[in-house]
């Protein structure tokens, strides 16, 4: 999958530091370098990219002018790019995919385009299961029901005991899971949780909230992932945003890189 991108920004040097960023990227495609909201506006009209970089504060029209102008549900995903920390809170009102706070650090830079590549992917799993569901109507063929699994649209909660105290985690709280015979232990940023549930069940819980079985005996949140190494061993290894590193199994990898949309 290729993700077109059209960058915009009133600054030169910003346009430049965003291509700059974007310059390694092997499923990138730049297709248009915006200067002002107008260019902006026909530019994704045109040629429909996939994702934009748009600035917020730009003369004339602002960034928000020009999601208004193209209209929301014509609007890709959008990553806004700013200099004022307050433009934040609007700018998720307005449900963007992220936001770049400049001068952008290269690490929130790649953490950002992650999230897009994630997000995409699941826009195209969820467009292509409902042509194949038209195809089947076509064609005279009732689609089986689907099996019943949580999703996005239902609220999951991830019941664990504290103290006494029965607690309910919420999947964005969850770095990774980890087997433990007949429990999993659910780990967040301040401390692990034992849960009497199987690796699988879990799996199957969570695979709508963007997590991945890397092995067998370990499931990450992708909006966690900092990014993939390869370790001293030789060995291929996920490494968090808190720098944890857990090993990805040979078996799990080429599920991995296509969820992630890498190339082997």
């Amino acid at each position: 999958m290729t993700i077109r991108i059209v960058v915009v920004d009133d600054e030169p040097l910003a346009r430049e530091g965003v291509v700059f960023q974007l310059r390694n990227e092997k499923d990138v495609e730049i297709v248009a370098e915006c200067e002002d909201g107008n260019a902006a506006i026909s530019a994704i009209r045109t040629l429909k990219p996939d994702l934009v970089y748009l600035d917020i504060k730009m003369p004339k029209l602002s960034g928000f002018d020009v999601i208004s102008a193209v209209g929301v549900d014509n609007m890709p995903l959008v990553i806004f790019l700013t200099a004022y920390d307050e433009h934040a809170v609007e700018a998720f009102r307005l449900n963007a995919l992220d936001y770049l706070l400049k001068p952008i650090e290269k690490a929130r830079f790649h953490d950002s385009l992650r999230k897009a590549r994630a997000q995409l992917f699941k826009n195209r799993l969820s467009a292509h299961s409902s042509s194949l569901t038209s195809l089947l109507a076509e064609l005279g063929h009732a689609p089986m029901p689907a099996e019943k699994t949580e999703s996005r649209d239902t609220p999951l909660r991830i019941a664990v005991r504290l103290t006494g105290q029965i607690q309910f985690l919420r999947p964005d709280e969850i770095n990774w899971i980890e087997s433990e015979g007949d429990y999993v232990s659910v780990h967040t940023a301040q401390r692990s949780h034992l849960v009497r549930e199987t690796m699988a069940a879990m799996e199957k819980r969570l695979n709508a909230y963007g997590f991945q079985r890397i092995h067998r005996s370990a499931i990450v949140n992708l909006e966690k992932v900092r990014g993939l190494i390869v370790s001293d061993a030789g060995d291929y290894e996920v490494q968090l945003l808190d720098n944890s590193r857990l090993k990805i199994g040979r078996n799990f990898r080429d599920a991995l890189y296509a969820r992630m949309k890498i190339e082997n």
